[in-house]
C-alpha cells in the first residue's frame, strides 16, 4: 500500500481554490503540484484514482479542480475517476491529461473544459484551463 502523498499548503480558512493533481509519475506530479501552489492554489497529491477518492471523500477536505493522468497503476484509470467524481461530487470540476492519443475522444465526455490536456504540457496551460473551469463554474 502507498503513503498518502497529500500536502495542504494553505491557511485553515482561506478562499484560495483547491486542486487534486492525480498523477503517478512522482516528477510529474511535483512539478505541477509546486507550481500550482506558487501560483496561489491549495493543493493536495495523490499517486492513483483510489487514494483520489479516499481524498475526495474526506470530509475535512472540499476539492474544486481534480487534475489527473488517464493512465495509472490500480483498479481505476483516470476516466473510472472521472466518472466517479461526476456520480458523487458534481460540483467538482476534472481536468485529464495523458499522452496518448487515444484518450482525446473519452475525455471530451467526461471534461468540462475541453477533451484533454496532451503531455507534455506547459505548467501555465493546467492554471489557465482551472481558471476557465472555475469561472464558468461562477456564471451557474
Amino acid at each position: 500500500m502507498s503513503t498518502p502523498s497529500t500536502h495542504i499548503t494553505a491557511e485553515a480558512g482561506s478562499s484560495l481554490q483547491t486542486v487534486l493533481v492525480v498523477e503517478d509519475e512522482v516528477l510529474i506530479r511535483l512539478v505541477i503540484a509546486d507550481y500550482l501552489r506558487e501560483c496561489g492554489y491549495r493543493v493536495h497529491e495523490a499517486v492513483n484514482a483510489e487514494e483520489a477518492v479516499a481524498i475526495l471523500e474526506s470530509p475535512e477536505v472540499s476539492v474544486d479542480v481534480v487534475f489527473s493522468d488517464v493512465e495509472m497503476p490500480g483498479s481505476m484509470d483516470g476516466f473510472g475517476l472521472a466518472r466517479w467524481v461526476r456520480a458523487n461530487k458534481p460540483g467538482t470540476q476534472v481536468i485529464l491529461t495523458s499522452g496518448a492519443e487515444r484518450s482525446a475522444d473519452i475525455a471530451a465526455t467526461l471534461c468540462e473544459a475541453g477533451p484533454l490536456l496532451e503531455k507534455p504540457y506547459p505548467s501555465q496551460d493546467v492554471v489557465d484551463r482551472i481558471k476557465q473551469l472555475t469561472a464558468k463554474a461562477k456564471r451557474f
